[in-house]
């Protein structure tokens, strides 16, 4: 048993740590640096105080600003606890005063590790799944980024030429961006002319350019009013295509690092045999999982953390009442349910079962969440064994 318990409520250019004893009096507290020297003086003093004996601590995040320190506890050989701010709020209402400090956090964050059993140690992913965690997250900022240039894009189209803005889908239409980075008001349209219009785009490398020219040419024919303010709406629709453009660009290059990164993984062969499975998809459930099963005690385990395994709600003689959990790691459970709809789709094991849990009267949403808790077990058998997965064994008639 540990003789100290460390709590530290993390943040970005300093940190605060709480360590108390097995009575629950602080022994330590001290705002330190979020800089490797004070962390090294802090990880000396506690580990003096525990004079010899073993230290857990504990922490309120598990990347971001605490990276570095997670790093030097880690190399330096301590275990450490993970405790959502989520959870730090609820049990601060159990202790006295309602005031908040970053001290009274940390020493919160301490006896909570001291008091409970449930909480998750803080494992360093391998180097791989660290790159495809951060890959993924510049990934989801590119696209989010893009969906918004997409909508003002739009909005604006629709402040001064309507025509135009009906008249392609230009999420998934490149060759009409390309036109707005020159072409943008119905009288330039119409000046410029098919033919010419046609030849640009021919020049830009562009799918179809006589079909976008056409539609753009007749787009502006319905429209002969000049609506106040066309001269600035159209410069800013020229930026934001082109705007959209380079972000596609980006987008793309971060998909091939992706995929390059992933197939280096150790697990990239048996994930990607699994259906539903791409390697986009593949790379975020190796970085959300750490790129190894060991993380999880068992396949329930996992299954709970995706949020894919319903939990009870029985009170007196109302039992078998089941309803999804309220905690749980979104960005797995994204990787679980995307990867078990398409699965839905496309594998005849997995469209059997959907079939069946909607002939049971289960929703599309709570049959493909059946089917990812179903999926969670063969994941967990296939990286736990090593072995790729084959339809054909699964298909075969079972032996009497």
């Amino acid at each position: 048993m540990p003789r100290l318990w460390a709590g530290i409520d993390a943040g970005k250019t300093h940190h605060h740590c709480v360590a108390i004893g097995e009575d629950g009096k602080r022994v330590l507290s001290r705002r330190i640096a979020n800089d490797e020297s004070e962390l090294l003086a802090l990880v000396a003093d506690v580990l003096s105080a525990a004079d010899g004996d073993e230290v857990l601590w504990a922490t309120d995040l598990n990347q971001g600003g605490a990276a570095l320190m997670i790093s030097v506890l880690v190399d330096n050989g301590q275990p450490v606890l993970y405790i959502s701010g989520r959870t730090v709020h609820h049990a601060s209402r159990t202790y006295r005063g309602d005031g908040k400090t970053d001290a009274k956090d940390a020493g919160i964050i301490a006896d909570q590790a001291r008091i409970r059993r449930d909480l998750q140690p803080i494992r360093s992913g391998d180097e791989i799944a660290t790159d495809l965690r951060l890959l993924s997250a510049h990934r989801t900022d590119l696209v989010c980024d893009r969906t918004r240039a997409f909508n003002r894009l739009r909005a604006t189209l629709l402040e001064y030429f309507p025509a135009l803005e009906a008249a392609f889908d230009y999420s998934q239409r490149k060759g009409a961006l390309v036109l707005l980075t020159k072409y943008q008001t119905p009288d330039g349209i119409r000046r410029a002319g098919a033919s010419r219009i046609t030849a640009w785009l021919r020049k830009q490398g562009t799918y179809s350019p006589a079909a976008i020219a056409e539609a753009a040419i007749e787009a502006a024919n319905r429209q002969h009013t000049t609506v106040n303010g066309q001269k600035t709406a159209a410069m800013l629709v020229e930026r934001l295509a082109a705007e959209i453009l380079r972000l596609t660009g980006e987008i793309e290059e971060t998909e091939r690092l992706i995929e390059a990164r992933f197939r280096e993984h150790e697990h990239a062969e048996i994930l990607l045999s699994i259906p539903g499975f791409g390697p986009l998809l593949a790379a975020e459930f190796v970085a959300v999982t750490g790129g190894t099963i060991t993380n999880y005690e068992s396949a329930g385990r996992l299954a709970g953390v995706a949020g894919v395994a319903p939990v009870p709600r029985d009170s007196g003689r109302i039992t078998g009442n089941h309803h999804r959990p309220k905690r749980y790691d979104r960005r797995l459970l994204r990787a679980c349910y995307l990867s078990a709809q398409t699965a839905a789709m496309h594998c005849p094991v997995s469209k059997s079962y959907y079939s069946r849990k909607r002939a049971e009267g289960k929703s599309h949403k709570q049959a493909i969440l059946a089917l990812a808790r179903r999926r969670i077990n063969v994941i967990w058998a296939l990286l736990r064994d090593g072995t790729t997965y084959d339809q054909r064994g699964l298909a075969a008639p079972l032996p009497a």
